[in-house]
């Protein structure tokens, strides 16, 4: 697999045995090296929902991709004038789709063909970088945002599913909103120290995210910038393992509500002695996080106000001797709280928790090649706004196979 697509998915590969982390495709073309890696993946899911939440939604058995949609990335890189360059490309694609010709599409679902079907190719990855290990590197593009994404690199579901199934779309939630929020793909111009004998920082403006509530560009809107970074310290050995800390900031303009800043920050940690591993991670934040009410939380900002947000999660691993199946548990929770607020994006609801159990084995079939099994169980408690509650659960077990190339 390319290094540049493995900044999104090396570290859980890893994490989990499968040493498919280190292939890819490797052509030299003159002064540069052209590398071409990716993934497959496919799961079956079962859900069932119960409670207020879910009223009148019934079991969901489905054939997609888990929380990493499958992937094709092609990177290049040379080193000229002192200066080591790079480009990166990656495509993303699932297993089903949001809508189109067929019977789970939202139209014309009297049409049994999914041939048509309008599963877009999502490219979440084109950037280019240029820079030396003397100075550090500069990245220009598309790419993982930094705040919240050594969350998500950590988080054991990488590989599968997590929560989050039982509905359309290319890819599944793992424990994107109980337990962090998405660091998500977003447009950037990046500063990457160098490495200090394990310490290292990097910070970033980025593309401003519109919130919710304000849906309609004009000729007068102005949009900013927002802006993140992390510091990180990362040791080998007998016991090896990284802790990190990060932030994000951005200023709305939201006629709505008025004018307010988001801003969060994060801390975490992983472990690994012998066989075993651990991560712990806490974020919190102002106007941070949406949670709607129902199955979908974790997206940066969508709330439209300055809503209390804080969460975190903790992941334990242990590997099987000999056979190589990594088995974990994890428990995670994310609260939004808009109470006295007002107009949030669900306006019925002043807080919510959405908190899961998960548990997962992870067995390396080949070294590519990776058995993957999980069940999560999701957790909706909702206070209404004057007073009740409304709560609801989502209970996953998912079957499939995630391949590495």
């Amino acid at each position: 697999m390319n290094k540049k697509l493995g900044l999104a998915v090396a570290g859980a590969v890893m994490a989990f045995g499968a040493s498919a982390a280190n292939a890819g495709i490797i052509i030299p073309a003159g002064d540069w090296t052209i590398d071409i890696g990716g993934n497959v993946n496919t799961y079956y899911t079962n859900t069932r929902f119960s409670g207020d939440v879910f009223d009148g939604v019934a079991r969901k058995n489905q054939v997609s991709t888990g929380l990493l949609p499958s992937a094709l990335g092609i990177g290049g890189k040379t080193r000229q004038n002192d200066l080591d360059i790079a480009f990166q490309f990656t495509f993303f694609v699932g297993a089903n789709a949001d809508s189109g010709f067929g019977t789970t599409g939202s139209a014309n679902e009297n049409f049994q063909s999914r041939s048509g079907d309008g599963n877009s190719i999502n490219i979440r990855q084109a950037y280019l970088t240029f820079g030396d290990a003397s100075w550090g590197t500069i990245k220009a593009g598309r790419d993982l945002g930094l705040f919240g994404s050594d969350a998500i690199l950590s988080d054991m579901t990488l590989l599968g599913v997590g929560v989050g199934a039982g509905g359309p779309g290319n890819s599944t939630l793992g424990r994107i909103g109980s337990g962090y929020v998405y660091a998500d793909w977003i447009g950037q111009i990046q500063y990457a120290s160098p490495n200090w004998n394990g310490f290292s920082f990097a910070v970033a403006a980025r593309e401003g995210l519109r919130n919710t509530l304000v849906t309609t560009a004009t000729a007068d809107d102005k949009t900013e910038l927002g802006f993140d970074g992390k510091i990180s310290y990362e040791w080998t050995g007998d016991v090896s393992g990284k802790v990190w800390a990060g932030y994000i900031t951005q200023k709305h303009n939201n006629s709505v509500t008025g004018d307010y800043r988001s801003r969060g920050y994060d801390l975490g940690g992983k472990i690994n002695v012998a066989d075993f591993g651990l991560v712990g991670y806490y974020y919190d934040g102002k106007g941070l996080d949406v949670q709607t009410g129902g199955q979908l939380g974790g997206l940066q900002f969508l709330s439209g106000n300055k809503s209390d947000d804080k969460g975190g999660y903790v992941q334990a691993t242990y590997k099987l001797p000999t056979v190589g199946t990594k088995l974990g548990v994890s428990y995670g929770i994310s609260k939004s709280d808009n109470r006295g607020i007002g107009n949030n994006l669900n306006a019925a609801v002043d807080e919510t928790e959405n908190k899961s159990w998960i548990v997962g084995a992870y067995h390396p079939l080949t070294k590519s090649l990776n058995l993957v099994a999980e069940y999560a169980h999701q957790k909706l408690e909702n206070d209404l706004v004057g007073g009740g509650s409304a709560d609801g659960k989502a209970k996953t077990i998912s079957l499939g196979a995630i391949l590495f190339f």
